[in-house]
């Protein structure tokens, strides 16, 4: 239980948890909600999935292949790496707790506000955590403020682009921070979940060209978002191939299911999916960002498929009061109290579609109106 939600707390550990929400707030188990509180890609899963998906069933009657080379042949020639610099992971999570479980014991410093699952990845493999936070209101980071706090850590956990902030450090910044690394005998674990929804290909976006260049570099990836398949579970990790095998010695055998593993390829090879997720994050981020910014509220830029919110000094609500009309109203958001340095002050919007993006604008916009009477 406590993965998910404090016993003290009303508020869920991750977005999409709407039931104990309802209930803490007095509402019916029944009440009709569009959920922006989990950052997917509402352009999938793509349409073909399901029947692939159907055919496939006759395979869980075997075991998956143990070593998953096809999957991780596609995987490799989409980032144009070798199969042994990757290892497929049941998620996201799984690859975030295999990096921590190759440093146990170590110390370690988080990029925060950021993704709960690195501290608590580091808490059960014995890492000891410190905190470097992004200051408000931009959420931007400073390599030179970053480099000085990293005396004596081993191993440092960041996410590009930044869950919940939305915010992307770029590359040129990102080789400054590894050259140091490499010199201080530093890893630099890399989360890039939401990377595919910066807006381009992820192979130009992406820091996988760097492994080559960098082998104390290791990237995260999650497949379930950008697919909108959360409930499949399936991830990958890629570092060199040494790290790739320690991790690998921690993973549980056949940690991916057949389904999720035999996805891969006919996943990466659907470029019109892409595509067309490209050209609706092109013209629908920047213009809900706009409509966001002329509700008043204080609006941090985005370079994923969220937007992190809070209403600004001059509107007289508080973040957790909005919260809450949003839900009564039948908006799910994300709230920020579990992410470390926001303490609630801010909420974590996801872009749906254009009607569902529109109807949101609608009722922040409403909801503000009626808090000024």
């Amino acid at each position: 239980m406590s993965q998910f939600m404090s016993p003290s707390s009303p508020w869920p550990a991750h977005g999409g948890q709407a039931e104990a929400l309802l209930a803490h707030f007095g509402l019916p188990a029944d009440h009709r909600l569009e959920d922006f509180s989990a950052n997917l890609n509402p352009l999938g899963p793509p349409a073909w999935v399901s029947d692939w998906l159907a055919k496939q069933l006759a395979g869980l009657e075997r075991y998956p292949a143990p070593d998953y080379a096809a999957a991780r042949q596609a995987i490799a020639t989409h980032h144009q790496l070798q199969p042994e610099q990757v290892l497929l992971t049941n998620g996201g999570a799984e690859a975030i707790f295999l990096a921590a479980a190759v440093h146990a014991g170590k110390r370690a410093a988080i990029i925060t506000p950021s993704f709960g699952e690195y501290a608590r990845a580091c808490r059960a493999h014995r890492l000891s955590v410190t905190e470097i936070a992004l200051p408000a209101p931009h959420f931007t980071l400073d390599i030179d403020s970053l480099l000085a706090g990293l005396n004596g850590i081993e191993v440092l956990f960041l996410c590009r682009p930044n869950n919940p902030t939305a915010t992307l450090i770029d590359i040129s910044a990102m080789e400054d921070l590894l050259n140091c690394t490499a010199a201080n005998g530093c890893r630099v674990v890399v989360d890039e979940a939401f990377i595919d929804m910066v807006g381009e290909t992820s192979q130009e976006v992406s820091l996988a060209p760097l492994l080559v260049r960098y082998p104390h570099l290791m990237l995260l990836h999650s497949m379930t978002k950008f697919y909108t398949l959360p409930g499949l579970r399936l991830g990958y990790l890629l570092a060199d191939a040494a790290t790739v095998q320690a991790a690998q010695a921690h993973q549980p055998p056949w940690s991916v299911n057949h389904l999720a593993a035999e996805l891969v390829a006919p996943l990466l090879a659907d470029d019109a999916f892409a595509r067309r997720t490209q050209r609706w994050l092109a013209s629908e981020r920047p213009r809900v960002a706009q409509a966001l910014t002329e509700l008043g509220l204080d609006v941090v830029p985005s370079q994923a498929c969220f937007f992190l919110i809070r209403p600004s000094a001059a509107q007289e609500i508080t973040t957790d009061a909005l919260f809450e009309q949003l839900l009564r109203q039948g908006i799910l958001v994300r709230h920020s109290h579990n992410f470390a340095g926001l303490n609630g002050e801010w909420l974590r919007v996801a872009l749906r579609d254009e009607s569902a993006n529109r109807r949101l604008v609608n009722v922040l916009k409403k909801v503000l109106h009626d808090c000024l009477r």
